[in-house]
């Protein structure tokens, strides 16, 4: 199955920073079709014999020894809060899944078809169905010579909720010379997840920092635009933009290309967040422009990062 459904990483590479991705299209026992993208999936396989684990969330149906490690294996359809957990009629696969820097399965339902597309296809959820929906964004995909309605699973607040993340900032990391000039800094913060938004904002504000959101590129190179169109200067108004690599409408890296080519913003200090894994990330942040790559969830990355910024900054102002 993963042999014939997913392509190599190396083929899926070319479509980064392109503002193009590939979906992975998938049931969960109904007719609705939901997605990911296929940089997150390492394989998809037959529903495994699982070793059940007494006592775990309500979520994860079991672990399984996957290459040598034990992994957590996830009830999607419950995890999103569909009515119904799987059943053996309904759980036909397993997602591998590679999420920041951990590995984790989702049992699915029925496999349909890979789909290659651009992010400027890719929507946000509406407005209109409220916080508690486990949608990242949604899109219409060809189904057979019909537009089907895909929606695009928030991996990351499934997985928030099951694993607690501590945004405790370790006391080694703080540099003492640089923290105090924190308050009343500003960052932006660029990602579709509001899970992954709020991780970020809960760690840099134990430092003073106040935090500006944006959902996704597109959104996010307006804020930057409007500023530079009332003669304002960015990297007068923010210290640094944290931006996520995959996103409705704009992914990160052409966020990074248009922001690097304008020359009203060119300087603008940019770390590139991602819960994508691989090598290939320094390769894309090289070509793009990135000043650092970090990958999800990691308190004291984010503050290094800034703390790495703020020097700069500080010695800019000192010539």
């Amino acid at each position: 199955m993963s042999s014939s459904v997913l392509s190599s990483v190396d083929q899926r590479t070319k479509l980064v920073g392109e503002n193009r991705l590939e979906l992975l299209m998938f049931q969960l026992g109904t007719r609705h079709i939901f997605a990911m993208n296929v940089f997150k999936i390492k394989e998809v396989i037959n529903v495994p014999k699982l070793n059940i684990m007494p006592g775990s969330h309500h979520n994860l149906k079991g672990v399984m020894n996957y290459r040598g490690s034990s992994i957590p294996i996830i009830d999607l359809r419950q995890a999103i809060k569909m009515r119904g957990a799987a059943t053996q009629a309904t759980a036909k696969n397993v997602i591998i899944t590679e999420y920041n820097r951990s590995v984790q399965g989702f049992i699915i339902g029925e496999v349909k078809n890979i789909v290659n597309t651009s992010w400027g296809t890719i929507q946000p959820p509406p407005s209109g169905i409220g916080k508690s929906n486990y949608l990242t964004a949604i899109t219409q995909v060809n189904v057979e010579g019909k537009q089907e309605l895909v929606e695009i699973i928030d991996v990351e607040k499934v997985l928030a909720e099951i694993i607690d993340y501590d945004t405790s900032i370790s006391e080694e990391v703080l540099d003492k010379d640089i923290v105090n000039h924190f308050l009343g800094k500003k960052v932006l913060i660029v990602d579709d997840s509001s899970t992954a938004r709020k991780q970020i904002k809960d760690t840099l504000e134990q430092l003073g920092i106040t935090i500006i959101e944006r959902k996704n590129g597109a959104e996010a190179l307006a804020l930057l635009k409007e500023w530079a169109d009332e003669g304002k200067n960015p990297t007068d108004e923010i210290l640094l933009m944290f931006t996520d690599a995959e996103m409705p409408e704009m992914d990160g890296y052409r966020l990074t290309s248009e922001v690097r080519n304008d020359p009203r913003m060119s300087n603008l200090f940019i770390a590139l967040n991602t819960s994508l894994s691989g090598s290939f990330n320094d390769a894309m942040v090289e070509k793009v422009g990135c000043n650092r790559f970090i990958s999800k969830f990691q308190p004291d990355m984010l503050v290094d990062v800034a703390q790495q910024r703020m020097r700069e900054y500080l010695s800019s102002q000192n010539k």
